[in-house]
């Protein structure tokens, strides 16, 4: 879905439904993922009546000194902060359910749940760094094609996308920083304390962080629903979108509303 980015701040942005009374949700995008893969769950959120806000994480772009996962919570902390959000549901795919999960830990009084989906902080097993080092198409095509269960999803916008990350050394080098930094920045340690209800949504056949680690996460934190989508890898959002979008919603509305709206009935 076609959605206009606003500028403002020095954020760049998506902002659905800014007038709604429920909690306003913010959508992460991974290490190559990017904002547009979260469009069609802010339409669908929008149109159930819920604010849904997609920022663009600059992680190709971020100085040297804060191209890691700290440096990302602090940007989406600023962003966060100019939008006057104070309670919210965080939503993040692959890196962007660490930077999820790291401001849900810094920041535990303006989260009023979490989705996580792919999610890294406990182990995966292809962060993608080798994509920088081999900037061939094919090779990209064939990493690229480990994010889905469907290879069709792999387009050639997609791989024109990673091409130039790839063969922009600055760019590229950015992506390695942070791509080492959320191997290293992990949040096992500190997920019994995050208390926050939190849905799982895992792709069945995800290669990269697989259901063992969507298990884990069900393990170790105290407060969690976990759903599974079969035929499906890292990125249910873009390759379910229905069924990513039904799971979600439904959690919103039995799971977070009730806990979070102070004139909501129970």
């Amino acid at each position: 879905m076609a959605l206009e980015f606003q500028h403002a701040g020095g954020f760049k942005y998506v902002d659905l439904n800014s007038g709604s009374e429920r909690p306003p949700v913010l959508l992460l995008h991974g290490l190559l993922g990017n904002p547009e893969g979260w469009f069609d769950a802010a339409a669908a959120l929008a149109s159930s009546k819920c604010r849904a806000i997609v920022p663009y994480l600059p992680i190709d772009e971020m100085p040297r000194g804060q191209a890691n996962v700290g440096g990302l919570v602090q940007y989406v902390r600023e962003f966060t902060d100019f939008m006057d959000l104070d309670s919210m549901v965080l939503v993040g795919n692959s890196l962007g359910g660490q930077i999820a999960l790291k401001y849900s830990i810094d920041h535990p009084e303006h989260i009023a749940g979490l989705v996580l989906s792919g999610s890294s902080g406990i182990y995966e097993t292809d962060v993608g760094t080798s994509t920088f080092r081999r900037q061939d198409r094919d090779f990209i095509r064939a990493k690229a094609e480990k994010s889905f269960y469907d290879p069709a999803m792999v387009t050639e916008e997609l791989i024109d996308r990673i091409y130039e990350l790839a063969t922009n050394r600055l760019r590229a080098l950015r992506i390695v920083w942070v791509a080492r930094s959320s191997m290293k920045d992990l949040v096992v340690d500190d997920l019994g304390d995050i208390t926050a209800p939190t849905l799982l949504i895992w792709g069945a056949e995800d290669q990269i962080t697989p259901p063992d680690v969507a298990y884990r996460f069900d393990r170790l934190m105290p407060s969690t629903q976990l759903h599974f989508i079969e035929k499906c890898g890292h990125a249910p959002m873009m390759e379910h979108p229905d069924a990513f979008n039904e799971i979600m919603i439904n959690f919103l509305e039995h799971s977070i509303d009730r806990v979070a709206l102070p004139s909501a009935s129970i």
